[in-house]
């Protein structure tokens, strides 16, 4: 199918071959009929594309106050992979579409097959052919209610939601600055909810079309017209209400605001303006500054968008479905008029050249169309007391055999770690093969396809577990779908390589292990990486083989996690440590050349730091601090072994030394450089393990091991007294 991209590195415009998205359960596929250009935040992102990188430094700030503290925790290299990896590669556009309904997911009954619905979201109701939309991001359409129109109901929307702010009430009289498309769409409901309206735009055919559609007056922000409208209208006092529908970086809308309100008026933000406030006049007046999110209760939260958990009626009445609804059923009853907005209407096909118009000014718009081929026109879419568990392998039944030629590799996912540190490990090396790449998303298939060079692009697992030409597969997904996955990779015969974790219940890890056994493929690696990191596995090599027990102390400085993360749905996702947690068990348990026999864990009340001991069969123990509180300008990796008199140190995998008796012998620069932390050694343990048919780089009893005693944290937290783990080694 086809797709709008830009490349925010270069600036880059595209209609993107991409794979076409599946059905999941919880929403719904829907065929676009026509999708809304907004003319003023889709054009902003399409001009920050084409700023220097000074430029789109200086724009955003928010994203280069990341980068700093990304460099701290990091460091420069990763960094920088992470940051270029972002900017090159193709982001979607649009938010807002109608189109009729393809496939019903698992879960779904409000909608069949062939119903018309209006769709939001900017990763769900995107300018492409097709679109994956879950329950919450999209409502039926009204009878009576054209396509073309019914597009307009994210934007609607968000217009909505900001009148809705401002609270205006019969009577009152409203300021609205900026007379594009929102203002355009805020000027109508507030004239439909009986309010009167003073417009201000630059743009004399805004100011017009605005006075057609209801506005009272309209005016330059520097004419004395507007100011003696207000004056005329609210018999000096000012208005009521202020709604800043404005761009830019001019001070001008917040100061006219100051100017035109009245005491103790309301002042909405509804655009994205400069907001320097004149302290004295916001302060004498006792102005009311609120902010409109977007299109209502429920944006930026993945449990209502994207899991379909709504909110009781009687606790959020506007929620943004409802809004969504709300605005289609007044266009159906003639309280907004959408059309006199429309100014261009162009084919999907003409994608690019609409925005290079819209941006060189060419075409001067409001509001502009794409319009899609039909569906019988359109291309058909792609198929879319613990126990350790004992390994047990069928007997007579072989692992799988590598043919001759390159290893052929398959990635299951493509995101953020699989593109900054895998990813640019295994491109252009020797004896590999980069196959096919599957994800969820059509767009990040194509990015990691045109970045790192596969062969195929796909949504369609099964096709790729069934190649017989891929000899393993990576699993790089969120956590709640490894062991699942990598269950299926094992039956159909693949090596797999699966990001930490390997499983998030003990039922998980029993089914992998079922897998191996019902196929006698125990051809697994779990992306513990840090006991092939160069700097500990020297530093190990030089403190030297172990006589008597060892204690260990590994202090790992998390960090808290930004509002929003997905690692924070425990409902889901699991918590923090069962998530990353093995990445230390592992490494602990490589460094005691054990696998633990007993955890037990505590965890400070108010926070989520935890303190877990983990016991070995030789009397040994290691102390894993896992804490979330630590300051950021701190390391997030130190580790102590103590044994024998002798003292391993390692700082952040920057630098290490071996203490020993009066030597001290040190291991890396004294000056900080790149934390290798031996994903690229453990890349190469696996390829070549595929490639010869020799054994895994760690075996399946350590991985089960230490998955078990990570899961065991858990049981340890609620019961308070150490958990053994019966059967292990």
């Amino acid at each position: 199918m086809k797709q709008v991209v830009q490349n925010y590195k270069s600036g880059e415009l595209a209609l993107l071959d991409v794979p076409a998205p599946g059905c999941k359960p919880g929403g719904v596929l829907v065929r676009s009929a026509f999708s809304l250009i907004s003319t003023g935040t889709e054009l902003m992102k399409v001009s920050e594309a084409g700023m220097s990188m000074l430029g789109k430094a200086r724009s955003r700030p928010d994203q280069v106050a990341k980068v700093v503290q990304s460099v701290a925790t990091n460091g420069v290299p990763a960094t920088y992979r992470k940051v270029m990896g972002k900017l090159d590669s193709y982001t979607p556009l649009g938010y807002s579409l109608c189109g009729v309904v393809e496939q019903v997911g698992a879960g779904i009954d409000d909608v069949k097959v062939g119903d018309l619905v209006a769709c939001a979201g900017n990763e769900h109701a995107l300018h492409a052919e097709l679109n994956w939309v879950p329950k919450n991001l999209y409502v039926p359409v009204p009878d009576g209610v054209a396509p073309r129109h019914a597009a307009f109901g994210t934007v609607g929307s968000i217009a909505l939601q900001g009148v809705r702010q401002g609270e205006s009430r019969l009577g009152e009289v409203a300021l609205v600055i900026g007379l594009g498309l929102i203002g355009q769409l805020v000027t109508q409901l507030l004239n439909a909810s009986g309010v009167r309206v003073v417009g201000v735009d630059p743009d004399p055919a805004r100011c017009e079309l605005a006075e057609r559609l209801g506005a009272a007056a309209c005016g330059d922000p520097g004419s004395a017209g507007v100011e003696s409208a207000v004056a005329e209208l609210t018999g000096g006092m000012g208005v009521d209400q202020v709604y800043l529908a404005a761009g830019g970086s001019s001070n001008q809308p917040v100061e006219l605001a100051a100017r035109l309100c009245r005491d103790r008026g309301r002042v909405i933000d509804i655009g994205k303006c400069r907001l320097d406030l004149p302290w004295n006049a916001y302060y004498e007046k006792e102005l009311d500054v609120r902010f409109s999110r977007s299109y209502g209760p429920g944006r930026y939260d993945p449990e209502y968008e994207l899991q379909g958990r709504d909110y009781p009626v009687g606790y959020v009445r506007w929620t943004e479905r409802r809004n969504l609804a709300c605005f289609l059923d007044l266009i159906a009853r003639g309280g907004v008029d959408v059309e006199p907005l429309v100014s261009h209407v162009a084919g999907f096909e003409d994608a690019v050249e609409t925005y290079r118009r819209l941006e060189e000014g060419e075409l001067k718009a409001v509001a502009v169309l794409f319009r899609y081929a039909p569906a019988e026109d359109a291309p058909a879419a792609e198929a879319p007391e613990v126990t350790v568990p004992q390994v047990r392998r069928r007997p007579g039944r072989s692992a799988p055999v590598r043919r001759s030629g390159p290893v052929r590799l398959a990635f299951v996912g493509a995101g953020n770690y699989a593109s900054s540190m895998l990813l640019p490990h295994l491109t252009g090396r020797d004896g590999v093969e980069l196959a096919t790449v599957v994800t969820t998303t059509a767009l990040s298939a194509a990015n990691a396809r045109r970045k790192f060079g596969f062969g195929k692009a796909t949504t369609d697992l099964d096709a790729v577990l069934g190649d017989p030409a891929v000899d393993a597969v990576f699993v790089v997904t969120r956590h709640s779908s490894h062991a699942e996955l990598t269950r299926r990779a094992l039956l159909a015969g693949k090596a797999v390589f699966v990001e930490k974790p390997l499983a998030l219940t003990e039922e998980e890890l029993a089914s992998v292990l079922a897998a191996v056994e019902e196929s006698g493929n125990d051809r697994v690696q779990v992306g513990f990486n840090r006991r092939f990191a160069p700097l500990l596995r020297k530093a190990r090599e030089l403190f030297g083989a172990r006589t008597g027990p060892a204690s260990l102390r590994y202090l790992v400085n998390a960090g808290r996690l930004e509002h929003g993360s997905w690692y924070l749905r425990q409902d889901t996702e699991g918590s923090r440590f069962a998530g990353e947690g093995g990445h230390f068990v592992d490494t602990a348990s490589w460094l005691l050349d054990a696998d633990p026999v007993s955890v037990y864990a505590a965890a400070p009340a108010g926070n989520e730091d935890l303190q877990i001991v983990l016991g070995y069969p030789d009397g040994s123990t290691a102390t894993i601090s896992y804490v979330t509180s630590g300051p950021s300008s701190f390391p997030k990796e130190t580790l102590d072994l103590v044994a024998d008199g002798k003292v391993l140190r390692l700082d952040d995998f920057t630098r290490a030394a071996v203490y020993d008796g009066r030597r001290r012998q040190s291991v890396g620069s004294r000056l900080p450089k790149a934390r290798d932390k031996g994903q690229n050694a453990e890349l190469a343990a696996f390829v070549k393990a595929v490639r010869t048919g020799g054994p895994m780089p760690v075996p399946l009893e350590s991985l089960a091991a230490t998955t078990t005693a990570t899961l065991a944290v858990r049981t340890a937290l609620a019961s308070g007294v150490p958990v053994t783990l019966a059967g292990a080694r």
